[in-house]
């Protein structure tokens, strides 16, 4: 994160000479350089206070007409809001909702987050209304919970405190890398939870009483109709946060106590990671480009909901995408626009059902062509027969792993010699969460483990218990467990012979080196990447 100085003399053009000066004042006096600026009259503390919210991606909201919720005091003691400028607003389970005039004060961050010991999410207040607030808040004058039981402390000035609300709630979901954020409509209140690294965190209660407003707002900015409550809507927009350009695919449905939202982010920056940031090996790697290179064939991806398929496919459009190729996917839906390929969004309701789209597709005379799922009959063997007349052609298909998904295909009712002849490559994956860097720690294996999991107990091996980077939980991010094989011609001749699955891989392992996802999985827990709990979570799903 940029300095405040980097900040303001990027966004007003100062002088660096007259920077300097002011840098020395500060130093004489010891206070903040923003005090400084707003003292000498270079910046107002409205405009100070824009800038930064506009450069950091951070809400700002007013102060003065704020009525704190009794026994937030309680939670936050005098000294450390005065040190740190800092002021309590919320708190709702693992969550502390702190406005703050300071957020690029790292240290002071920290000691929050440590002091606080839960998820902190900062707003934005001009350090004269913090102030103020401390003043109000320690000086006792704190609205009587028991007058105003069913007020939120965002329902105070109509209308804009909620769109603030909405602001926060997405703008802290972007930075914590959350993949969905699910808001659910209780009896006394609306939940908010955030999938971060695969898994759901409660995230904020908010009061029931601002339950309409709160999802009216994500109505307006999904283009959703408003007055509409008794039937499922989709929707999507774009938020621009942490210099991301993240979109947010929406989905309501009606429930007992409300429209249920769930919103999924897309993080379009990565698109531009390629494979190794994905987290593939590099043997995985060479094999994608090994099977890329052919003019022609099936590229088949196997694996579950959720695992991470589709971002693997658009990994490799991606670098596939050069000017002399021409692209083609048929996708429902189209998770994110690529620049210079063609994608064809289905619309069964339109007439653009499946066998419209991957005809008119195959008509546009394709070099590559993407189908994002194969779903029945119909796409199995309009894929199978594209590959064998001279398209390259990726898809995907649930399926436990690899070599499983070859018998999906045959399972759809696609003759095996047909499948056989088609295929180049075959793979599956999965999606484990990495260990976080800044607080993992070696240790031993436990005993138990060694004859169940192949390691010795020479092997350095990872834990972590967390700290403020991953949110405690000891994780960061999520990276992909991976099985390939490329298609030689025995494992065709055990396909056409209808030999199961299991023969193929038996096969794979003893005369290609095949490495299952089970070997992935403890390559990279050897290697400090992922946790040796996670990697047995991996293996056990396989």
């Amino acid at each position: 994160m940029n300095s405040f100085k980097e900040i303001f003399f990027e966004k007003t053009g100062i002088s660096k000479e007259r920077l300097d000066q002011l840098l020395s004042i500060q130093k004489k006096k010891g206070v903040s350089l923003r005090r400084i600026m707003i003292d000498e009259g270079l910046v107002s503390e409205d405009v100070l206070t824009d800038l930064l919210s506009r450069h950091l991606y951070m809400p700002a909201l007013c102060l003065d007409n704020f009525k704190f919720g009794a026994g937030i005091i309680d939670l936050f003691p005098e000294y450390m809001a005065k040190i740190y400028n800092a002021v309590p607003l919320l708190r709702n389970g693992n969550t502390f909702i702190i406005a703050t005039s300071e957020p690029l004060n790292i240290l002071a961050l920290a000691d929050l987050n440590n002091f606080c010991r839960c998820n902190t999410v900062l707003v934005l207040s001009p350090e004269d209304e913090v102030t103020r607030a401390i003043g109000r808040l320690y000086g006792k004058e704190v609205a009587d919970a028991s007058a105003d039981t069913d007020s939120s402390v965002f329902s105070r000035q109509p209308g804009e405190p909620v769109e603030k609300l909405v602001d926060i709630v997405l703008a802290s979901a972007v930075s914590r890398k959350a993949s969905d954020i699910h808001i659910e409509p209780e009896l006394d209140c609306l939940r908010i939870r955030y999938r971060v690294d695969g898994a759901l965190q409660d995230v904020l209660k908010v009061p029931k009483i601002n339950q309409n407003s709160f999802l009216a707002r994500l109505k307006m900015i999904s283009d959703f109709d408003i007055s509409e409550n008794r039937i499922p809507q989709d929707g999507k927009f774009n938020l621009k946060a942490q210099n991301r350009l993240v979109e947010f695919r929406v989905s309501s449905l009606p429930t007992t106590f409300g429209q249920k939202f769930v919103l999924h982010a897309l993080d379009k920056n990565i698109l531009n990671e390629g494979l190794e940031g994905l987290g593939f090996s590099e043997n995985t790697i060479d094999d994608f480009k090994s099977a890329a290179a052919k003019p022609s064939g099936l590229i088949l991806f196997g694996g579950p909901v959720g695992s991470g398929k589709t971002t693997t496919l658009y990994a490799i459009l991606n670098q596939l995408n050069i000017s002399s190729s021409n692209i083609v996917t048929i996708e429902d839906p189209v998770e994110s626009p690529i620049a210079g390929i063609t994608q064809v969004q289905l619309n069964p309701e339109a007439g653009l059902d499946f066998s419209r789209g991957f005809n008119s597709a195959l008509r546009q005379r394709p070099d590559v062509i993407m189908v994002d799922q194969i779903r029945d009959a119909e796409a199995a063997d309009a894929v199978v027969r594209a590959a064998l007349s001279g398209q390259l052609v990726f898809s995907a298909v649930q399926s436990e792993d690899a070599f499983s998904a070859i018998s999906r295909i045959i399972e759809m009712g696609v003759e095996p010699f047909l499948v056989a002849s088609s295929l180049v490559m075959v793979c599956s994956q999965r999606l484990a969460r990495k260990i976080c860097v800044k607080c993992r720690k070696s240790g031993q294996i436990a005993k138990g483990l060694l004859g169940k999991t192949g390691f010795s107990v020479k092997d350095k091996l990872y834990t972590s218990e967390g700290c403020g980077c991953c949110n405690q939980a000891g994780f960061s991010g999520r990276l992909a467990i991976s099985e390939t094989a490329l298609i030689d011609d025995a494992i065709r001749d055990i396909i056409i012979s209808g030999k199961p699955a299991d023969e193929i891989r038996s096969y794979a392992v003893k005369n290609l080196g095949f490495k299952s996802l089970r070997d992935d999985a403890y390559l990279k827990a050897r290697d400090g990447l992922i946790s040796l709990d996670e990697a047995i979570r991996i293996v056990n799903g396989e």
